[in-house]
């Protein structure tokens, strides 16, 4: 059987691929269980289908739109979501096999600090009541990269200054400099309740609360990190550096990356810090669900949609694969806007998303190795999460960098007593796994993962022997399973693009449907998408009157 593999890279970037089996292998009770599993009923109903009826209708159930869901719910919305698969979390969801206990998605979490208000994840489970306990990270990354350069990202932000000051002793001052300039860009976002940039009232308000923390991010809003890291840098090996610092969350070099998002992320991980939920990732989507539920809220699985319904150039409900149709006044998607307007909406594609897809493009996906492992396999003083890479040319090929989470060493109740979880994955394009006979496919896919821990025998000596279980992801999983367009991880700029101007928000071109998630401001990432559920759960709030 394909497995099927979930991928967003390390937060919620590299750091998040995982696969499972086909969905009736799937161990999982949650979705059985759950009370959502009824059609939901309400006594709004449409006069002429007699279907229920909501204020908004969520299609999928990825944090981007569990947020959206929750935020509407905690303000009195009348609120549905329909998930295709079985489960709730898409990327950030988990699979158990032989004991183990899998992240679907990311393992690097940002998002679960205690202060400020770039604490997204708190803030979405605490609007709904509740609460999730997490497990500190010390160390956000362990770099493994050429030219003998090794390194760690201690939370502590000196110490891990002083580990890039040892390795480039003549840009003491760049490197303070440049990552001091993340800290204005965070410290502004750190200061304001982050929600709609696309409502006027609002950005008044934080305007008028906040005066000069707005105008700092007028500034930094067009920048990319690259062009701000070469005003302060020159050294090429340390430019390089950093733009594997970039990559290893938003898919694409420094000079692509927008300033705005690398002033959150290098500056996070050591302010609120990364923070792993305990039992696993996928807790974070079922607390959610949880909270959604108990503040009046539904949720249905193997609910897939296949079209969003339109009257008179609106949107107003959706219809399953099943030619079930449920209705609403507004429609949110946590669909990529590939699949949003290629696959959902009726065409022809709206001008704006036209203009859109010529300014981004897919990134690769993921081809993804989970090993369950014995303990010995992991020496003592291993850090979580691990980049590895011997050549920088190699850093955006196929299967280049790889990327290493072994979970248990947070949290070993994942795992059998006396065993560990890896997780590698490397960046991958869908082109290299077509028209492959299904026996040249799986040997594709055992080749590739004998290379891949003959890598992590670098930083994992002799793993091969400590293999306890073993379970390879390909694109083609992605594509299948996660219902992403080539498996993609998500959007990424085709060309060197003035920051986040070209990220759209979420209303559309479609009246009455909006987007949530990754291919939305501010882009990839949990964090990100939990943003984005704010975004768009205030601005569907303000239309609906709430």
């Amino acid at each position: 059987m394909d497995a099927i593999v979930y991928t967003l890279p390390f937060l919620s970037l590299p750091f998040l691929s995982f696969a499972l089996l086909e969905p009736p292998m799937l161990t999982s009770s949650y979705a059985a269980n759950s009370p959502s599993q009824q059609p939901p009923k309400t006594s709004v109903v449409d006069p002429e289908s007699n279907k229920p009826a909501f204020d908004v209708i969520v299609i999928g159930s990825g944090i981007g739109g569990l947020v959206t869901a929750t935020q509407l719910a905690a303000k009195g919305a009348s609120v549905l979501v329909l998930e295709s698969y079985v489960i709730p979390g898409g990327s950030a969801g988990y699979f158990e096999r032989s004991g183990y206990r899998f992240d679907v998605g990311a393992s690097m979490i940002f998002g679960f600090g205690k202060r400020g208000t770039t604490n997204l994840l708190t803030r979405a489970l605490e609007a709904v009541d509740v609460r999730l306990e997490t497990i500190p990270d010390p160390v956000q990354i362990h770099y493994h990269l050429p030219d003998r350069l090794d390194l760690k990202v201690h939370q502590d932000y000196e110490k891990f200054l002083q580990q890039v000051i040892a390795h480039f002793p003549d840009e003491v001052q760049g490197i303070r400099q440049f990552y001091d300039e993340c800290w204005r860009v965070f410290n502004c976002l750190n200061s304001m309740e982050l929600l709609s940039l696309e409502e006027p009232q609002y950005l008044l308000r934080v305007f008028l609360q906040h005066p000069l923390a707005c105008l700092g991010l007028v500034k930094y809003l067009p920048q990319n990190a690259g062009d701000v890291a070469r005003q302060f840098i020159k050294n090429p090996q340390l430019l390089k550096f950093i733009d594997m610092e970039c990559y290893c969350w938003s898919v694409v070099p420094a000079d692509r990356t927008p300033m705005i998002n690398a002033g959150i992320v290098f500056s996070d991980r050591h302010y609120g810090g990364i923070n792993y939920p305990k039992g696993g990732v996928g807790q974070i989507a079922q607390k959610l669900v949880e909270g959604l539920e108990a503040a009046g809220g539904h949720i249905r699985y193997k609910a897939r949609v296949n079209q969003i319904l339109q009257e008179q150039g609106r949107a107003v409900g959706v219809q399953l694969i099943s030619g079930e149709r449920y209705y609403a006044k507004r429609i949110v998607s946590n669909a990529t806007r590939w699949d949003t307007f290629e696959k959902l909406v009726p065409s022809p594609l709206p001008r704006a998303e036209q203009q859109w897809q010529k300014r981004y493009q897919k990134s690769p996906s993921f081809l993804s190795l989970h090993l369950g492992v014995k303990a010995e396999a992991v020496p003592e003083g291993t850090e979580c999460h691990h980049i590895l890479l011997e050549d920088w040319a190699q850093m955006e090929a196929e299967q280049g960098t790889l990327f290493v989470s072994i979970p248990t060493l947070l949290d070993p109740s994942l795992a059998p007593p006396g065993h560990h979880i890896i997780h590698a994955f490397t960046p991958s394009w869908l082109e290299t796994w077509q028209d492959l006979s299904p026996s040249d496919y799986k040997c594709q896919k055992e080749a590739a993962a004998a290379r891949s821990i003959a890598r992590l025998e670098k930083i994992l000596p002799n793993l091969s022997q400590f293999v306890d279980y073993q379970e390879i992801g390909t694109p083609r999983t992605h594509r299948r399973f996660l219902n992403r367009q080539d498996g993609t991880y998500g959007p990424i700029p085709t060309r060197k693009l003035a920051g986040l101007l070209g990220m759209p928000f979420n209303r559309t071109a479609v009246p009455g449907l909006y987007c949530v998630g990754d291919s939305t401001f501010p882009g990839q990432g949990l964090n990100a998408v939990a943003f984005s559920g704010f975004a768009c759960a205030h601005r569907v709030a303000v239309d609906l009157g709430f």
